[in-house]
């Protein structure tokens, strides 16, 4: 049995992780079109941050929208380098980022969004030429102002899992990443355009539309841990999902909440699957509300989250809303006490660490909550928590022997 359990006052072994997003250029390169010299400059800036503020660990986004920040042969140069789709920048980033990341003895664990093509058109020949997308356009779902490769396609599925593969063999990565994106987060009224997918894939196995896209999505993340372990079974496949898996009402078995939308019934990401069939390595829900917070507070869903990974071997993690430190309209993010208890919360139970979102918020300092993380919550420095389930390679998985 793994209980996953340790003193709520011990803060030797706890995961310290931040996301550095690229989508959009939220957090680096700080805009497209950068020279090398000045890409560089910022990540190893933003390193220095991480590291004064005590944490361990990096999650950078690397595949943001079916594109990627290395040399790939599932997908394009990413815009956000250069600013054109498809051209290259002029150096391989994610063996740069490696190299300076595991300099510092931090981890990095690499963030893929699996579906999502466009972040706001819905026009594959604004795509570049090479992108995989404009070569099999049967691949692909146009849903709101968004492009998305069809989940429910066993092609899509399986150029999905061969594209993160490539980069688990290519790259001395500590983990593979992905957030709450399955799925579309739903409009009112727009239905996933896929019926016709699910009447050639899905309708002879499943009665409901529903629990086939379930399938699909538990399938690909079966098959993604598959290939990892397959590859380099020491590399750790965790997932961020969204905050709630099914409200009380929904599942008598469910959190006791009444969030707006779900994991199970609206990203139709069953996390709970995951977490019994042992698909992951790590979970971090992304519990954006605060303590108290009638519709989905804090503290229920922490102690919900703990009760289904509690003696299972998945580490729990929290995924910690710190854009919204004195920017929401909850008065108890305008508390500089809520996000330190909300970590105190976390030390006092069987959650082993936290990822916060993002890099840029907390180096804004909001409420002082910076400042606190260098002089008080991880002013100790902490190793990350083992996992005595995974095959440790030869040596330190933080070695310097990257060839850029």
């Amino acid at each position: 049995m793994f209980m996953n359990k340790r003193c709520g006052k011990d803060k030797t072994s706890e995961l310290r992780a931040v996301w550095i997003a690229t989508v959009t250029n939220i957090d680096w390169p700080s805009k497209k079109g950068l020279t090398v010299k000045q890409q560089k400059e910022e990540y190893i800036k933003l390193l220095n941050d991480v590291t004064e503020m005590g944490m361990n660990a990096v999650v950078v986004q690397i595949k943001p929208t079916a594109d990627a920040f290395y040399p790939s042969s599932y997908g394009p140069w990413s815009e956000y380098l250069t600013g054109v789709q498809g051209k290259d920048p002029g150096y391989d980033p994610l063996c740069f980022l490696l190299e300076e990341t595991h300099r510092r003895k931090l981890e990095f664990h690499a963030w893929f969004n699996p579906y999502r093509i466009t972040m706001n058109h819905t026009d594959l020949n604004r795509l570049s030429e090479d992108h995989p997308a404009r070569r099999h356009p049967d691949w692909v779902a146009a849903y709101g102002r968004q492009l998305y490769y069809n989940p429910g396609i066993p092609a899509t599925q399986d150029f999905i899992v061969k594209g993160i593969k490539e980069v688990v063999k290519n790259y001395d990565i500590d983990a593979v990443h992905m957030d709450d994106y399955f799925y579309p987060y739903k409009i009112a009224g727009v239905e996933f355009p896929d019926l016709s997918t699910y009447e050639q894939y899905g309708k002879a196995c499943f009665e409901k539309i529903d629990d086939w896209r379930r399938d699909n999505v538990n399938k690909l993340v079966k098959q993604i841990n598959a290939a990892i372990k397959k590859e380099k079974p020491h590399v750790k496949f965790g997932i961020s999902p969204f905050g709630v898996w099914r409200n009380k009402a929904d599942d008598p078995t469910g959190s006791n909440t009444t969030a707006g939308m779900t994991n199970y019934d609206d990203l139709y990401a069953d996390t709970r699957e995951w977490i019994q069939q042992g698909y992951l390595d790590y979970i971090a829900p992304q519990i954006y509300w605060s303590i108290g917070f009638a519709p989905a507070a804090y503290d229920i869903l922490v102690d919900w989250w703990k009760n289904e990974t509690d003696g299972r071997p998945v580490h729990l993690y929290i995924g910690q809303a710190a854009y919204k430190i004195n920017q929401n309209a909850d008065p108890a993010w305008s508390d500089p006490e809520e996000y330190p208890r909300q970590m105190a919360l976390n030390r006092s139970t069987s959650v082993m660490g936290s990822i916060h979102f993002s890099l840029k918020d907390v180096n804004r300092n909001p409420l002082g909550i910076k400042d606190r993380l260098i002089n008080d919550l991880y002013h100790n420095p902490a190793l990350i928590p083992e996992m005595p389930w995974l095959t440790a390679p030869a040596g330190s998985l933080q070695q310097n022997d990257e060839k850029c």
